[in-house]
């Protein structure tokens, strides 16, 4: 594999280019919704035996090494995701289909995060045979990101430790972000409330409604701001997701559910947020778990300065990846723009893929040698 110079017009560059492009287009074909990743993790690993490369599988999460791996050097791992969300009711293009128009790829997973997840081990098949490097190399497509699941890669840094003897020391995350630098990011809580009153018939003056009771509390979660604000990641931001309630039109409900996303800068513990929402609502709140903290990675880190001194700027993100649950520091970059995830007709332009694999490429050259 090539390496020292910029080599992006170079044929090994464009045919790794081209690779690329075409496993995305079967990982599109493939659908991949969460915990339902098997057969996009078959269409992964069979690619990279067709590269000649000796993947290796745990769960549905996919991973190879570097060819010269020593446990004496430290490792970098390259991560993304090959979950992806369900298709949104807006899709007037067939989710599965990965036609390509005027330079968009279109198709489920697109952008967040196959073009992270072909582009990343585009970068790792330039480096992976050579012997001069710094650092080992680990590559991982992982499952279950967009649920925050436990069988993604929180299940998969064990399993490297017990395969190979180390933890990595860092790591580059794939999330679209126009190959920007996300060098922090908030956390992620999710709280199920529960708003209980007292039933009774809607026609008389009857009952104690639990839905006007979870109504002055979601108007709080609306209009609450936290005191603190970061200078990166901004204010705490509650946005109320779901409600559900009532049995049937002429019943006043005894019990009101609605679930609200909490977003959490690094200045606050979700301890502390959670004992001040008790504070001011009704309702029982019950946190599913503290797992996906605020996180950062310090300006002077090598990942950072190398994508520094090739133009990138930095900044935090309000969105929260699997680098919240990687207890080492963590560079979120990736092609695609973060504001087309999720959305109906899902798209990543050519380009994007093209370029991020010169600008993995580039960055990692910095890192590693």
């Amino acid at each position: 594999m090539s390496g020292g110079m910029d080599n992006s017009t170079s044929p090994e560059r464009a045919k790794l280019k081209s690779q690329a492009v075409e496993l995305l287009k079967k990982m599109i074909a493939t659908p991949s919704v969460s915990r339902d990743e098997e057969a996009v993790a078959v269409v992964v690993e069979t690619h990279m035996r067709g590269q000649g490369l000796d993947p290796r599988r745990f769960l549905k999460n996919v991973w190879l090494r570097s060819k010269y791996f020593d446990p004496k050097k430290p490792t970098l791992l390259l991560n993304s995701h090959i979950d992806t969300v369900k298709p949104n009711s807006g899709y007037t293009l067939n989710p599965h289909d990965p036609v390509v128009r005027d330079g968009k790829l279109y198709g489920l997973g697109s952008n967040d995060a196959g073009g992270c997840v072909v582009g990343l081990l585009s970068a790792f098949m330039h480096f992976c045979e050579r012997s001069d490097l710094k650092y080992n190399l680990i590559y991982a497509s992982t499952a279950e990101e967009e649920i925050s699941g436990l069988n993604g890669v929180e299940a998969l840094l064990p399993h490297l430790r017990e395969k190979l003897g180390v933890t990595p020391d860092c790591a580059m995350v794939g999330e679209p972000t126009g190959m920007q630098m996300a060098v922090a990011e908030k956390g992620l809580m999710v709280l199920d409330c529960i708003a209980t009153g007292r039933s009774g018939h809607a026609a008389r003056d009857e009952g104690d409604n639990a839905i006007y009771k979870a109504v002055r509390d979601i108007e709080w979660f609306k209009d609450y701001r936290y005191a603190e604000v970061s200078p990166l990641l901004g204010p705490n931001k509650m946005t109320v997701t779901m409600i559900e309630s009532g049995t049937q039109h002429n019943v006043v409900p005894r019990e009101c559910k609605f679930v609200v996303d909490v977003r959490v800068n690094e200045l606050y513990d979700f301890e502390k947020v959670v004992t001040a929402i008790k504070g001011h609502v009704q309702s029982e709140i019950r946190p599913r778990g503290y797992r996906l903290k605020s996180t950062s990675i310090a300006l002077d880190h090598p990942l950072v300065k190398a994508g520094t001194a090739l133009g990138r700027a930095h900044y935090g993100s309000p969105t929260t990846s699997d680098k919240a649950l990687m207890p080492f520091p963590a560079l979120k970059m990736g092609p695609g723009e973060s504001g087309r995830s999720h959305t109906a007709d899902e798209y990543i332009l050519i380009k994007e893929i093209e370029d991020g694999i010169d600008l993995y490429i580039s960055l990692l050259e910095k890192v590693l040698t």
